[in-house]
């Protein structure tokens, strides 16, 4: 699968190979499904905590005698049936990751690529270097190209000037070839790879 590179004024730079194992498969949504859930379940925080009734501030003196009231039985007012009391069997933290194979991480990146470039909403950049971190200039450059929601992978690493230009405009995510993951490519509308991170990609993916 051959692509024309572009760069950031959208004058042609030459083309490039795809490789057919990585970016021409058929897209799978159940691939794509179990390693989004990965992911999202990884990154919960899981930081959800209920006090028990060790844990409430109530005095843990007995409330009533125990007989003769001709009420229930009940020991101190932390009890979870009273309010404001302890909660019984609540969310402590915890940890909502699981595991999920590696070969199953690595196919469903590949899916993920693969269905970029089957819709058409794949580009190859040359490079994604700035001589000066200009918002300005760089934001005219995503306007002209027509990007809105893009996501942007250079190589091992991405240049400096290049990230501090586009941190600062809405809708674009740029990460270097390691960070590439299924959610950030799916969640944006373009895929935009530079030689660099296409390079990065295929050897890992190979």
């Amino acid at each position: 699968m051959k692509l024309d590179v572009i760069n950031l004024d959208a004058a042609p730079a030459g083309e490039v190979e795809l490789n057919e194992a990585i970016f021409g498969l058929e897209p799978r949504a159940d691939i794509l499904h179990r390693v989004v859930r990965w992911q999202r379940a990884k990154a919960q925080a899981g930081t959800h905590k209920v006090k028990t009734r060790s844990e409430t501030s109530y005095s843990t003196k007995k409330i009533y005698r125990q007989k003769g009231t001709g009420g229930a039985r009940h020991g101190d007012r932390n009890a979870p049936i009273f309010r404001k009391g302890g909660v019984y069997k609540g969310p402590t933290p915890r940890s909502h990751a699981f595991d999920l194979p590696k070969k199953v991480r690595a196919l469903g990146l590949k899916h993920a690529l693969s269905a970029k470039a089957g819709s058409g909403k794949l580009v190859v950049l040359d490079s994604a270097e700035m001589s000066e971190p200009k918002t300005a200039q760089l934001a005219k450059a995503v306007k002209s190209l027509g990007w809105r929601k893009v996501l942007i992978i250079d190589g091992a690493e991405v240049n400096e000037n290049f990230a501090l230009a586009a941190r600062n405009i809405d809708g674009i995510d740029v990460l270097p070839s390691i960070g590439a993951n299924v959610y950030d490519i799916l969640r944006r509308d373009t895929l935009v790879i530079t030689r660099a991170g296409l390079e990065a990609l295929e050897a890992r993916l190979a």
